[in-house]
């Protein structure tokens, strides 16, 4: 992969293409943690008196439609303040460059017509404005967008950002050259997209934990009544085959509730009722011996609906195990998991935590990457053959 090591950038027009969709509400920027994972890149290139044109999304809004509510200007502001510096924010390439400011931050690139589609255009028009592109925006390297895509084709000058490179570094480590035991967590309620990832990670995991709908749907497929708990009835086929890898660690007990507002009862898988939804689980016997011996943990989603304090037993006894363990290299990714760390225990007791969600999944389950393809990664078995 192409990165900036040993690149000669200095006194470059640098685009860079940054991750920078963070919650904000009503103007006020809810968690800055992307904006603080960017700045060793900003730092490397103003070191090297580089000009830098700093492009990100912000949510999903309308092409071709300035929407206040996914305007950057916040974004702005808060990496002014931290930086120490002034941003200037603009609303088109031709404004770029045009005044002394060391940086330039264009306008939610989904504003722009050409951005969602790859359009050649508009990766001809950034590649045009720019002598050197650095993409560190790990979190959209599975979206073959023009920012994330086209413009890493378009510059012949185009390396991964810092950010990027050690996101790769640790993912790959955590994948390709770990310690075993290896042990796989996948939580939440995305039951389609992670059952996927489940089903690779079978391949190398010594245990895998489960939480959230994806349990249900493994409980539901074990037999086992899971009441009106969410589960997908089209990944039954799927669930099977996972469970038929006998790697699979399933709860033994559960938190069962009517609804989201009432207490809910620990109870055994095997009490759910039918007017019941499972919320949560408790971590087994079986569980926590895997964990406490565990060299390498990868992590993606919580045990449970943990912002809710009657249903976060699992999910916390799992971020204060984790905090616990000596040796073992752990790697978290997802905005939940990363908020249930941030919740019981500190980022510093992990490893390696993640920015991405969507793109960590696709990198675990072995899918190909568009941004990382255009800037020539190739992955440890693909240099192995």
């Amino acid at each position: 992969m192409r990165c900036l090591d040993g690149v000669d950038i200095n006194d470059q027009r640098v685009g860079l293409r940054l991750d920078l969709n963070v919650p904000i509400k009503n103007g006020t920027i809810l968690d800055n943690t992307r904006i603080i994972a960017s700045i060793p890149t900003i730092e490397y290139l103003l070191e090297r008196n580089c000009k830098i044109l700093i492009i990100s999304h912000l949510g999903r809004p309308k092409e071709d439609t300035f929407e206040q509510k996914y305007s950057l200007t916040p974004v702005c502001d808060d990496l002014s303040n931290i930086l120490g510096t002034k941003i200037k924010l603009i609303t088109t390439l031709d404004d770029a460059f045009q005044s002394n400011e060391k940086i330039f931050l264009l306008e939610n690139i989904r504003f722009f017509i050409g951005e969602k589609d790859n359009s050649l255009e508009f990766s001809d028009a950034v590649a045009n404005t720019i002598d050197a592109y650095v993409f560190d925006a790990f979190g959209t390297a599975h979206r073959k967008h023009a920012s994330t895509y086209g413009v890493i084709q378009k510059c012949s000058n185009s390396y991964a950002g810092l950010l990027v490179e050690k996101e790769v570094k640790n993912l790959t480590k955590a994948l390709f050259n770990f310690r075993s035991p290896l042990i796989s967590i996948i939580g939440g309620s995305k039951i389609s997209t992670k059952l996927g990832v489940i089903q690779k990670l079978c391949d190398i995991s010594d245990f895998i934990i489960t939480g959230g709908g994806i349990t249900n749907n493994l409980l539901l497929s074990k037999g086992f009544q899971i009441g009106k708990s969410i589960f997908e009835e089209e990944m039954e086929e799927t669930s099977r085959k996972i469970l038929a890898n006998n790697n699979i660690l399933l709860p033994d007990m559960v938190i069962a509730s009517k609804s989201l507002s009432t207490q809910g009862s620990l109870k055994s898988i095997e009490d759910v009722e039918s007017d019941e939804m499972i919320l949560d689980i408790r971590i087994s016997n079986e569980m926590s011996k895997a964990l406490s011996q565990a060299k390498t943990i990868l992590w993606n989603g919580p045990l449970g609906v943990f912002e809710n304090e009657n249903f976060e037993l699992g999910t916390k006894f799992l971020c204060k195990s984790i905090a616990e363990l000596d040796d073992c290299f752990v790697v978290a990714g997802g905005g939940e998991t990363i908020s249930a760390i941030n919740k019981f225990i500190s980022t510093k007791d992990i490893s390696y935590c993640s920015t991405a969600g969507g793109a960590f999944l696709e990198f675990v389950e072995g899918k190909e990457l568009p941004s990382l393809e255009a800037l020539g990664f190739k992955r440890e078995e693909e240099k192995n053959d």
